[in-house]
C-alpha cells in the first residue's frame, strides 16, 4: 500500500468512526494506524477543509462530527448472506442523515431494490456499493460480478436477443423470478431518480428525467466484462416523492396496482431500421397483456409502415379489447397509419355486432 492509498484509508476510517469517537477521534485513529495524533490531525484538517468533517468547541472540549459532504463504499460477498436492509442500516444510512424525507425515501427504495436484485439474481460472488453525497446531488452505484442482467433476461425470458431485454425493462413488470418478485423494482426506480443507468456487457439502458423516453445504446463497459453496473442520481433539492411515481402508473386514484405503462416506440428501432413490419410490432407488443393501459409514445418516430400499425391498433386491439391502447406524440405520417388501422378496427367491430 503506497502513501496515497494509506492516506485515503485513514481518512475513510475517520469518517466511519467519528460518530462513535467525537471527542477522541485523533487518539482512536492513531491507535488503529500506529501514527501520532499530529499526523491524524493533518488528515482531520483536510477533511474539514473539504466539507467532509465539521467541529464545535475548542481545546479539550472540541468535538468532531460528519460534515455535509459524505460518502461510503464497501463490498459484500454473497457467501456472508447479506440482506439489503441491513446493508443500508449498518453501512450507509449515515450518508442520508439530515436530507429531506422525500430524498431519503427515494434513495432507500432504489438502494434496497437494486441491491436485492444483485443478491437474488446476479449469480455472482458479491456486490459492491458506493454512495456519495455532494452539495448538489446523491449518487449511488451498485455493481455485481454476475452473469449480466441483459444476458440473464434474454436467457430466462426466451427473448431473441439482449437488445429486446432492454426494451422490456422500459415497459416494466419484467421479472425472471415471478414467485419472489413482481418485476416493478427496476421500472419504478428508474422513474424515481433524476438519472438511472444499467450497464452490462456492452449494452446500456438509460432513463433521464429530463427526457420523455429511455435510451438504449452501446456501453463503454467491455462486452467481455461480466456483471452489471447500476447508477442512480438525484438532486438534493428535488421535490419528487416516491408515492407520486407509483401513482403515475396506476389507471386512476382508486387503483393501487401497477397497470399502466408508457412505451417509447422508438426503442423498437434497432440501429437504423424503419418500423414497417408485423414482426417489429409483435416485438413491441411483448408482455403488454400484463397492463390495462398502454401508451405508445411515438416521439422521435418519423414514419411507420401500414403492417406495423395494423398489427398493433387493429389485430392486437381486436384480440385484447380489455386493454386500452393510446398513441401519443405522433408525426403526421404516423398519425395517418394509426388512424387507418383504428378505422379498420371500428369496421371490424361493427361487422361483428351485426
Amino acid at each position: 500500500m503506497n502513501n496515497r492509498e494509506r492516506g485515503e484509508r485513514i481518512r475513510l476510517q475517520i469518517l466511519r468512526d467519528v460518530k462513535y469517537h467525537p471527542n477522541d477521534i485523533s487518539k482512536h485513529i492513531g491507535a488503529i494506524f500506529s501514527i501520532s495524533p499530529q499526523a491524524v490531525n493533518s488528515h482531520i484538517r483536510r477533511l474539514e477543509t473539504g466539507g467532509w468533517l465539521a467541529s464545535s468547541g475548542i481545546g479539550k472540549g472540541k468535538r468532531y462530527f460528519l460534515g455535509d459532504l459524505r460518502k461510503h463504499r464497501s463490498y459484500f460477498p454473497f457467501a456472508s448472506n447479506p440482506a439489503e436492509d441491513r446493508i443500508w442500516s449498518d453501512n450507509f444510512s449515515f450518508v442520508f442523515e439530515g436530507l429531506p424525507g422525500n430524498i431519503v425515501d427515494i434513495c432507500h427504495y432504489g438502494f434496497t431494490e437494486m441491491v436485492n436484485n444483485a443478491i437474488d439474481h446476479s449469480g455472482g460472488d458479491g456486490v459492491y456499493v458506493s454512495i456519495e453525497r455532494n452539495m448538489q446531488q446523491i449518487m449511488l452505484y451498485v455493481i455485481d460480478d454476475g452473469e449480466g442482467i441483459f444476458r440473464r433476461i434474454k436467457r430466462l425470458c426466451d427473448l431473441p436477443d439482449e437488445r429486446q431485454a432492454r426494451l422490456e425493462l422500459s415497459k416494466g413488470k419484467l421479472t425472471t423470478d415471478p414467485e419472489r418478485h413482481t418485476g416493478e423494482g427496476i421500472f419504478f426506480t428508474s422513474r424515481a431518480f433524476d438519472r438511472f443507468e444499467i450497464d452490462s456487457m456492452g449494452l446500456t439502458f438509460s432513463h433521464n428525467d429530463k427526457f420523455h423516453y429511455d435510451f438504449l445504446h452501446e456501453s463503454e463497459i467491455s462486452k467481455e466484462k461480466i456483471g452489471t453496473l447500476v447508477y442512480m442520481s438525484i438532486q438534493r433539492d428535488s421535490e419528487r416523492n416516491i408515492q407520486e411515481v407509483f401513482d403515475r402508473f396506476t389507471a386512476g386514484p382508486d387503483e393501487f396496482q401497477f397497470n399502466k405503462t408508457v412505451i417509447p416506440v422508438r426503442l423498437a428501432q434497432y440501429e437504423n431500421e424503419k418500423l414497417v413490419s408485423r414482426s417489429q410490432a409483435k416485438r413491441l407488443l411483448t408482455r403488454i397483456e400484463r397492463f390495462q393501459n398502454v401508451v405508445f409514445d411515438f416521439e422521435g418516430v418519423i414514419a411507420i409502415g401500414q403492417a406495423f400499425a395494423d398489427e398493433i391498433f387493429r389485430v392486437y386491439a381486436y384480440a385484447h379489447q380489455d386493454i386500452i391502447l393510446v398513441p401519443i406524440k405522433m408525426e403526421e405520417n404516423v398519425s395517418k397509419m394509426v388512424l387507418k388501422a383504428k378505422s379498420a378496427l371500428d369496421e371490424q367491430l361493427k361487422n361483428q355486432s351485426n
